[in-house]
Parts: C-alpha cells; structure tokens; sequence
C-alpha cells in the first residue's frame, strides 16, 4: 500500500501550480498539517481553503480531515524509521560529519527500496515477467543515468538466455524499436517519465504491436500514455540527491524483482544457464575460480 508522501512526490509533475506548492509545504513539514487547520495550511502555501480542499480530492482523499489523519499516520511510520537509522533529520546538511552523510544516505536509500517493493502493483509486475517468458524480441531503452538501469536489465536478461537488445542512442533505439511487433517487448527506463526520447520509443513500439513496458518514478506522467504497463518506483529527491542519484537503486530494485520472479517461472532452465555462464569465467578468475 503506498502511503500518501510517496503518493505525492509520484503525483507532484500532474499537479497545477497552486496544487505543487501545496504539496511542497507539506512534503517539507508534514507536522504543518497534523497540527494546522485548512485555512492556516493555505496561508503557508500561498493559497486558498478551496484550493487545498481541491487538492485533497487529487490526491485521492474525500476530504482535508481523511487527509489529515493519512498525513499523521505517515509522519508517525517516517519518525519511526529514522529513529531506527538514528537520524534525526534525513536531509544533508553543508556541517554534516562523515558518519551523519554516510547515515542519511543510507537511510534514504533504504526507503527508497522499501517503499517501491510496498507500492509495486503486483499484477503489473507478473504481466512484465509473462510477456518477457513468450517474447520474440526484447528491446531496453534508457537515457543518461536510466541507461545503467537499462544495461543491468540487458544484461541480467541476457545471462538466462533471454536475447535483449539494450539502447542508449535515441536514433539507435528508434530503428530497433521499429523492429518489434506483436510477441516483441519494450521496456522504457524514466525517473521523470518525461523523458522525449524514451517516450518516443514506446510509441513507436506500440505502433508497431509490441508490448510496451515503463519504469519510471511518476505513475502519472506521459510515459503512462504509452506503456500498456507501469513499474513505479519511489525515489526521494532531496538538496544532495538529485533524481538521477535516488533513482538508481529503486529502479535497480525493480531489475531484481523481475529478473527473480523470471526466474522462480524457468527455475531448471535458467539455473542451468546461470552455471554455464558462471562456469565460463572461472578461467579468467586470478584464484582460478577458488
């Protein structure tokens, strides 16, 4: 079940101006709400009652009370997780010691791959895994630090014999993903989901009959338009931790759960070519392979 701070820093590009400033105050300082009434949390935002009564109703809550409370339960889970890291506070300061970076930073990684495995859609992920059992071709595209994500799932696909092209060059990618059709799977890595050239490519895929597949961080931005599934992830930006940077482990995370229930599906088949692989390198292990 995802919990209302990862809802909206997923909601955060679709929501309107008046709407993100909200969202930004409270993602600030969640205590605001719990403590405050809606006209004062309007005046912090720079609003009207009205319009934080709208947004509550964006961001799939009947009212400020039911949001309130969802707000208080959250702070009270988020308190407890940093208390269980130690951190008082899980954003950087410039007078951080060494221990206090390598803290936060661990704590919010950590997060990060707690909450996408908690707000994954389930159905979403085993219809990736049985469209990439029954492919005829698979293509994998990502942009700038996406594409490490994209290589990881290349390769790790490739390694249990499921041939993958992966792509990086935006015009490379289009005249591959051109080539898929009906049986073929694309699979489009975006933190944004605003990214022009991955969501060219599943276009094209989608044209072309493929099934087409996003891992992004933004359930609700364009790529949504595109991809007949979504694997979404939950990163935190923070002034330190750009989202190319939180981005990567969730979107790792979500690799792994693919590759794994892949291969929980072809277990004596894939186990069989995972010792072949391994076995392949050993010579080229200084130890020879002890």
């Amino acid at each position: 079940m995802t919990d209302v701070f990862v809802s909206l820093r997923q909601r955060m590009p679709s929501l309107s101006k008046a709407e993100r400033r909200i969202a930004e105050v409270i993602l600030d300082r969640p205590s605001i709400v719990v403590e405050s009434s809606i006209t004062r949390l309007a005046a912090l935002a720079g609003t009207s009652p009205a319009s934080v009564a709208r947004f509550c109703r964006a961001v799939g809550f009947d009212g400020y009370k039911d949001f309130r409370m969802a707000i208080a339960a959250a702070d009270s889970r988020e308190q407890a997780a940093r208390e269980l890291f130690r951190v008082a506070d899980a954003e950087i300061e410039a007078n951080d010691s060494a221990l206090d970076v390598v803290t936060k930073v661990a704590y919010q990684e950590a997060r990060a791959i707690e909450e996408t495995a908690r707000g994954l859609d389930l159905d979403a992920l085993d219809a990736v895994v049985d469209a990439i059992r029954g492919a005829t071709r698979l293509d994998v595209f990502g942009a700038g630090s996406s594409g490490l994500t994209a290589q990881d799932l290349q390769l790790k696909l490739h390694r249990v014999g499921v041939p993958t092209f992966c792509w990086s060059d935006a015009h490379l990618a289009l005249t591959s993903f051109a080539l898929t059709g009906p049986g073929g799977v694309a699979i489009a890595v975006t933190h944004t989901g605003q990214t022009l050239e991955a969501n060219q490519v599943l276009a094209v895929a989608r044209e072309r009959g493929a099934t087409t597949v996003a891992i992004t961080n933004h359930p609700d931005s364009p790529i949504a338009d595109v991809a007949d599934h979504l694997l979404v992830t939950s990163a935190r930006e923070s002034r330190y931790r750009t989202g190319a940077m939180s981005s990567r482990l969730a979107q790792m995370a979500i690799v792994d759960f693919v590759v794994v229930r892949l291969l929980q599906r072809e277990m004596d088949r894939a186990g069989e070519l995972l010792r072949r692989t391994y076995d392949a390198v050993q010579a080229h292990r200084l130890d020879g392979g002890r």
